[in-house]
């Protein structure tokens, strides 16, 4: 339906940036209209300032202003002709894809440890005696017995974190149960935890 004097946005050419507004797309296309150079610096640095007002940000002011300027270099589908003070993005750089992060490919012995405690275990195994160990022995320990409770791997008995953390320390760390003591743990919380882990999964 179309009303005379009135003008919808599904009507109107499709503006680059949507977060900046259609004003300020019509400030930018009027820079790049303007033959002065000089003007059309002056235009675009007021245009940048506004931008700015407009979206503030607590990040890095160099790359807060460099995304500002590779925005502006955008709507002006790069004909804008003006000394930028950075190097801006081309259109290629912007269009190409990052290189897929590559995920470790190691398999781990046992999941529910997770690669995290089968890190923990490489360190403890080239650790010399001593209470930085004895620190890093108590929390492996006591995550490991966690995570037997939370996956429902037996009753997270303290024999099984034993015999567990000397295996995959190649007999390294030898836990003394009739002196080590382990953290007390919420088991209703684990428990918890556990019941919203098998509901995922479903």
């Amino acid at each position: 339906m179309n009303i005379e004097g009135l003008d919808y946005n599904t009507q109107r050419e499709r503006i680059k940036l949507n977060e900046y507004g259609r004003e300020i797309q019509q400030m930018v296309d009027y820079c790049v209209s303007i033959p002065d150079r000089e003007e059309r610096q002056v235009c675009a640095e007021a245009i940048i300032d506004t931008m700015r007002k407009m979206n503030p940000s607590d990040q890095n002011v160099n790359d807060r202003m460099q995304t500002l300027w590779d925005h502006l270099a955008l709507m002006s589908d790069f004909k804008l002709d003006i000394d930028y003070p950075v190097e801006i993005t081309t259109a290629e750089q912007m269009a190409s894809k990052p290189e897929p992060v590559a995920y470790p490919n190691t398999r781990i012995p046992v999941r529910h440890y997770g690669r995290a405690l089968f890190e923990l275990f490489e360190t403890l195994k080239t650790m010399e005696p001593g209470e930085e160990r004895d620190t890093l022995v108590r929390m492996t320990a006591n995550q490991m017995k966690r995570c037997l409770l939370l996956w429902g791997h037996g009753n997270g008995d303290d024999e099984k974190v034993a015999d567990d953390l000397a295996r995959f320390t190649d007999g390294v760390i030898q836990l003394d149960l009739d002196s080590f003591r382990f953290d007390k743990i919420d088991v209703q919380s684990i428990a918890q935890q556990a019941k919203l882990k098998k509901q995922k999964k479903k």
